[in-house]
């Protein structure tokens, strides 16, 4: 019997990516672990092993699809999925109930609920009904009945059951299923005075229950499954697939998150395997209300038909690119920015970079600007603990952290990466610029994980390669502050830099290699005045590199 390999769990908070290339085709023997998926997510390319070993009998994904986890990638015949596929894939769907004919009491059809389900039980009236289980009192477990309007009974959990009485005259109608009000994970189910269940409206794993009363049947049955929280169509039998499995959360942060008019799918969860709490919930609310009143969050509304005016051609947006926009988006809505600039007089800093350059390349790196504004940031992060924190304004407090790590921004043929050079301060030059020459390397060849690329403390953004004089980058939350660079260049300075007459014939100038530095940050925990301390100390620090050794 031919099996599905799934796609498995990705790393946290990541939910799905886009197929660069499948790997094998149909009528290929794989093995467990052969890789036969590359797929890129949102910030890295990685190769997918099968959880799955035999011959591949169906690829059902194509170049250019984009999958989610649990989705099924392949079937193979005599393969056996591995644990971690089968989770992935979740519980099955509930099939609806078949229809059953008919008996002379006009009794209803019974639907089968999983066996997984505990506290489900029906409670039914009539002798014609009765079995000889019924008669001895014993009571039929998993079955549920299924009314003609849309009602099934269902009983609460074992601690919250009471005995019943059978009841006789006109409140025991044969064939009617009795039940008092009784709760099922949020499901409210009350009794009517004509003895058939009403339902109150509550929400089940993210499913509506509508209420039901009395009344004739419906020309076309349907069955509310509260046991799965689904609501299907009894015809056709075939149930339909969701197209995304649903967000991991509770009831009751579904229903904080309809109250607050906010869609529980795009919200990010913070806990175990991506878990959505109340928190979060309103964590995203603040950033959506933010954003609409900044003009960041707003919908821009729709756009007009370019090919009224010429020819066009659309493009999917790349998962780093859709990634990267979603991001800076938010951080551009919930981060006040403040960017102050300065210049760096690197004039004796570049002699000593192109003395030592040879030493590091025998070391297997290439000592650039980049690494070097690295070292120097990682010191002045420790002298300024305010620029190394994040702020948390759910709980209202900022939050110190005592590592460096530098996120250091690479441009890729597919966007900007940010790898992390963890532990940044503890390393030396020599270090640092092998580190960030193997780390760029890999990124550019889409070899870079994902976890080299998590836990950052501050990010640099180097453009100075490319050119421009200063540029306001915007903050990578949940840090606090991001320095940029731009191209350095000659220009004339007073020798005495500022400090004689302004005017006169002793006035000399001398050309110095200046460097432009910007320094974005987050307002809510940086004032003005700490901003210009810190980029000053690295301006003087790349001006003065004994100053490094002296106090970093």
């Amino acid at each position: 019997m031919p099996t599905d390999f799934t796609l498995p769990e990705l790393g946290e908070n990541i939910a799905a990516g886009d197929v660069l290339r499948v790997l094998v085709k149909s009528g290929d023997t794989i093995a467990k672990e052969q890789p036969v998926l590359e797929l890129e997510t949102d910030k890295a390319t990685i190769e997918v092993p099968s959880s799955v070993a035999g011959l591949v009998k169906e690829i059902k994904v194509k170049a250019g699809d984009k999958v989610k986890v649990g989705q099924a990638i392949l079937s193979v015949e005599d393969g056996a999925a591995e644990g971690a596929a089968k989770e992935a894939e979740g519980p099955p769907t509930q099939a609806p109930a078949k229809e059953q004919p008919a008996t002379a009491t006009g009794a209803n059809t019974a639907a089968k609920v999983p066996a997984d389900e505990p506290g489900l039980e029906q409670h039914v009236e009539g002798s014609k009904r009765e079995t000889a289980a019924d008669k001895s009192g014993a009571k039929q477990t998993g079955d549920v009945e299924a009314e003609d309007d849309d009602v099934q009974s269902v009983a609460e959990d074992d601690e919250q059951k009471r005995p019943r009485t059978r009841g006789t005259g006109a409140d025991a109608a044969p064939g009617r299923p009795v039940l008092d009000k009784r709760e099922h994970n949020g499901a409210s189910v009350s009794e009517s005075g004509s003895g058939r269940p009403v339902l109150d409206t509550r929400e089940r794993d993210g499913a509506s229950v509508s209420e039901s009363g009395g009344g004739a049947p419906r020309s076309q049955k349907k069955v509310v499954d509260i046991s799965r929280g689904a609501r299907v169509n009894a015809e056709p039998a075939a149930p339909e697939v969701p197209e995304e499995p649903p967000a991991p959360a509770a009831p009751s942060v579904r229903r904080m998150a309809r109250e607050l008019g906010v869609d529980i799918d795009k919200v990010p969860g913070t806990g175990p395997g991506g878990r959505i709490s109340v928190d979060d919930v309103k964590a995203y609310a603040k950033r959506l209300l933010s954003g609409a009143g900044r003009g960041g969050g707003a919908a821009a509304g729709p756009l007009p038909d370019f090919s009224r005016w010429g020819e066009i051609e659309r493009q999917p947006m790349r998962a780093v690119r859709r990634k990267t926009a979603e991001h800076l988006s938010a951080a551009w809505a919930t981060v006040p920015h403040v960017t102050q600039c300065d210049l760096a007089d690197i004039t004796a800093l570049e002699e000593l970079r192109t003395k030592h350059a040879k030493e590091v390349e025998g070391a297997g790196g290439t000592l650039t600007l980049t690494a070097i504004a690295a070292k120097v940031v990682a010191a002045a992060l420790r002298r300024y603990p305010q620029f190394n924190s994040s702020v948390d304004m759910d709980a209202g407090e900022i939050i110190y952290k005592k590592y460096v790590n530098i996120g250091i921004a690479v441009d890729t043929d597919r966007g900007l990466l940010v790898p992390v050079i963890r532990s940044a301060d503890q390393k030396n030059i020599v270090q640092l610029s092998v580190e960030l020459a193997q780390l760029s390397e890999k990124a550019r060849n889409r070899k870079i994980s994902l976890e080299e690329m998590q836990g950052g403390c501050f990010s640099i953004s180097n453009l100075g390669g490319i050119g421009g004089t200063y540029f306001t980058p915007i903050v990578n939350a949940p840090e606090v502050a991001i320095l940029g660079i731009s191209r350095a260049s000659w220009q004339p300075v007073r020798a005495d830099r500022g400090r004689g007459p302004a005017s006169g014939d002793d006035v000399e100038f001398v050309p110095r290699l200046m460097l432009p530095l910007s320094l974005s940050y987050d307002h809510r925990v940086i004032d003005g005045a700490d901003g210009i301390r810190f980029l000053r100390w690295v301006a003087e620090a790349l001006e003065q590199p004994f100053l490094l050794a002296l106090q970093g």
